[in-house]
């Protein structure tokens, strides 16, 4: 089934912002010692640490380095479009003032303040559409709620869904202004698809325009949540997006270097508009509230090839099958446009088995007009050359824009080979 949002600004978002922080950011993948090797996020679970216990965590909960107004400035200056923030992860504890429950960052911390309605306020600042994590199984402090790998037969989960997840909906649905997307996880095995549905129409009920996501469970979310960190091999229909990290981890973890780097961002960035979907990257504030400076380093690289060539970025839509794997580069699309974005040095681009006809060549950040010919290769089929100017031939990360007579670009099967357009 071919998923649809009806949202067109989800389709040409393209890229946005994850936000993980809650009381695990305090531990930052450490508990008594014991550094876990898996997500911080989920250290009460996996070392099994009593709810008793977790809880003391929210009397030293004061993050006072928390910027609401900066991040959100940040993330409009890295060229996102919106903003996912958990506004209750797996461990129960809500970041903003919920009235059906005390355990909150209001009520429970010397913090005493509402984090999701700073966030709020920043987004609608700032131009910025704000969505929600919402965890509607898990919740390892809740007698009711889900936990995985743990025995949950003991419990009423349908009591959990009355008397937690459903009122706490309604409360981020009717006192935070409008609300993109509900992002829900893990929906669990324990979850019906009645159980489902109930809360895909309690969504729809108080805002008709939210979407909500694939991981609603039983097939009802409106886009495809891929796995973490994975996308789809080939193009891929409907409308789509990949949570990813900047390490190994959501929630902070004070022992996690493995940092992607600022090239690898941008070319997953590009793989995944080039096949249709959206990119949602994470940050994790520490237990103060500020962002870790690698992400920012990083997030900052980025956004400067994001900004420089949003054109070939936002409001693109998926390639149809090609042929080829270009090296070192990677294809995106618009109405009679066809963007080339290069990441290794070369003298010239060369692209294969482009049948349309091509009125212009153009590098995206400076509109400096590029000479082009187009003539039969060696295996018969058509082949481009794109001169580049002196200053790009030794250097990569930029992008070559091809204005087409035909509104899509046209990729001729190798020989021998059918045509595997897409519809």
């Amino acid at each position: 089934m071919i998923k649809d949002t009806k949202q067109q600004w989800f389709k040409d978002a393209k890229y946005g912002l994850f936000i993980h922080w809650g009381l695990y950011a305090i531990l930052g993948g450490e508990y008594n010692g014991r550094k876990t090797n898996r997500l911080s996020e989920w250290i009460m679970n996996n070392f099994d640490i009593p709810v008793e216990e977790y809880e003391k965590l929210a009397s030293a909960f004061n993050p006072v380095h928390f910027d609401a107004d900066m991040i959100v400035k940040k993330a409009k200056a890295w060229g996102m479009k919106y903003i996912v923030f958990t506004s209750k992860h797996h461990d129960g504890f809500a970041m903003y003032d919920s009235k059906c429950s005390d355990y909150n960052v209001v009520k429970a911390t010397p913090y005493g303040k509402d984090v999701l309605k700073q966030l709020s306020e920043a987004c609608k600042k700032y131009g910025l559409k704000l969505g929600l994590y919402h965890s509607q199984a898990q919740d390892w402090h809740d007698p009711n709620g889900l936990a995985f790998r743990k025995n949950n037969s003991h419990k009423d989960f349908q009591k959990y869904l009355d008397n937690k997840v459903k009122p706490q909906l309604t409360e981020i649905l009717t006192q935070y202004g409008d609300i993109g997307l509900i992002w829900f996880d893990t929906p669990m095995e324990e979850s019906t698809p009645e159980q489902s549905q109930s809360l895909y129409d309690l969504v729809k009920s108080l805002q008709p325009n939210c979407i909500v996501s694939g991981r609603i469970g039983n097939g009802l979310g409106e886009y495809m949540t891929t796995a973490d960190n994975f996308i789809p091999r080939l193009p891929y229909q409907g409308d789509w997006e990949v949570p990813a990290t900047l390490n190994d981890t959501w929630g902070f973890n004070k022992f996690d270097e493995n940092w992607k780097d600022p090239a690898e961002i941008i070319k997953m960035l590009l793989k995944i508009s080039s096949r249709g979907g959206n990119y949602l990257l994470n940050i994790g504030p520490d237990g103060l509230g500020n962002v870790p400076d690698k992400s920012t380093q990083i997030l900052d690289a980025v956004g400067k090839y994001v900004n420089e060539n949003a054109d070939g970025i936002f409001g693109t839509q998926r390639i149809d099958y090609y042929s080829y794997e270009p090296e070192g580069m990677e294809l995106t699309q618009k109405p009679y446009k066809l963007f080339l974005h290069v990441f290794t040095p070369r003298p010239r681009v060369e692209l294969l088995n482009v049948g349309n006809q091509v009125k212009n060549a153009y590098l995206l950040h400076n509109n400096e007009k590029l000479e082009f010919a187009v003539f039969k290769a060696c295996e018969g089929n058509s082949m481009m050359e794109i001169e580049l100017p002196e200053a790009l031939q030794h250097r990569g990360y930029y992008c070559v824009c091809l204005d087409l007579v035909e509104e899509k670009p046209i990729f001729e099967p190798l020989e021998g080979e059918q045509s595997r357009r897409l519809p």
